[in-house]
């Protein structure tokens, strides 16, 4: 009796296989004459065509113009680019500036500005002459326009689209990309000044580890001497300005200039790159910039106007105060003739 009920259930299971895979043998039976009819039809609009044409190998894609990529009618790569900008990197990239910015926020709410321990002597110290500052300047405000741009740019569509609406932010959609074009160049010559003016002093020595042990005494309070430019100085240096400034000035003048033969995988790579490298540069910035306004009381001062005071150079850069005074200095960072005799005099520069 069991043997027989084994058999019985054996049979039937087959039956129902049987039975659900007719629907789908005639679904694809269907579909197989469906697109050979649309081949007579409709010649080079089926299914398998445009399976070959994503996959590049449709013998019937072909064009008389010749260039790179000309016979590439759809590229798959532009869909996994177009996910990776619009996703992690919008979205990891926007929450990492938003988080540098709280940060310095709640320091600045604890701690404040970095003040003097004594007064200002009224004695100046020329730390930055006006090649230094035009170096400077100039790739400050290029990199703060690029910045703005690239931020409408990445982000205008999620932030800006739904304040002010499709033709507004179209506008400011279309100047922030052609601003952006312009500033870049303008920037990367002007990393090039900055690499070269300013690399002398930004060399590591060993009085930097003890900086870097002590923080530059940012959370203690406590006196740590360096030279022209700190531990943390350098840093930015090389990793910001150098590194950072190096990637986004290639990158983006692949992308500025694609009449070079670059293809658009090779430009879909430099616009990852360039995003990512971006986003870093610009959450690094804010910490140099904060440090160079507010953070640090008359650290803005000595760019604007090349100067600082006495008390400012020995509490902040003791090495280089002891050089400048002492005329072991040159250039940009050296007492001028007239301010240092005034110093000599106890005059009030």
């Amino acid at each position: 009796m069991q043997a027989v009920l084994k058999q019985w259930l054996v049979a039937a299971s087959c039956a129902l296989c049987a039975a659900l895979s007719i629907p789908a043998v005639a679904a694809d039976t269907s579909s197989a004459q469906e697109q050979a009819a649309r081949q007579q039809v409709q010649p080079g609009n089926n299914a398998p065509m445009w399976r070959d044409v994503r996959g590049g190998d449709n013998p019937y894609q072909t064009t008389q113009v010749r260039g790179v990529e000309t016979e590439v009618l759809m590229l798959p790569a532009g869909e996994t680019w177009r996910q990776l900008r619009n996703g992690p990197i919008t979205i990891y990239g926007g929450w990492l500036i938003v988080a540098m910015m709280i940060i310095i926020g709640a320091f600045y709410a604890l701690k404040g500005p970095i003040r003097l321990h004594e007064k200002p002597t009224g004695r100046k110290l020329l730390r930055f002459g006006a090649w230094d500052r035009m170096v400077h300047w100039g790739a400050a405000i290029s990199f703060v326009l690029l910045a703005v741009t690239g931020i409408v740019i990445l982000f205008g569509k999620h932030i800006l689209l739904p304040v002010t609406g499709y033709t507004l932010f179209s506008w400011l959609a279309t100047a922030s990309k052609l601003l952006h074009n312009f500033a870049g160049p303008v920037f990367a010559f002007c990393t090039v000044l900055m690499f070269i003016t300013f690399v002398k002093d930004n060399l590591p020595k060993a009085q930097d580890l003890q900086w870097l042990a002590r923080a530059g005494g940012l959370f203690s309070g406590s006196h740590v001497p360096s030279g022209r430019f700190n531990a943390g100085e350098k840093a930015w240096f090389w990793l910001g300005v150098t590194l950072l400034g190096v990637v986004v000035s290639v990158t983006g003048l692949v992308l500025n200039f694609p009449n070079f033969g670059q293809g658009r995988e090779l430009m879909q790579q430099m616009n990852v790159i360039h995003a990512i490298a971006a986003i870093v540069f610009m959450t690094l910035s804010l910490g140099h910039i904060y440090m160079g306004t507010i953070g640090v009381e008359g650290a803005y001062e000595s760019m604007r106007t090349g100067y600082v005071d006495e008390t400012w150079a020995k509490e902040h850069h003791e090495y280089w105060y002891r050089e400048a005074v002492t005329g072991n200095r040159g250039g940009g960072g050296a007492a001028s003739p007239a301010v240092a005799s005034a110093m000599k005099e106890g005059w009030k520069a």
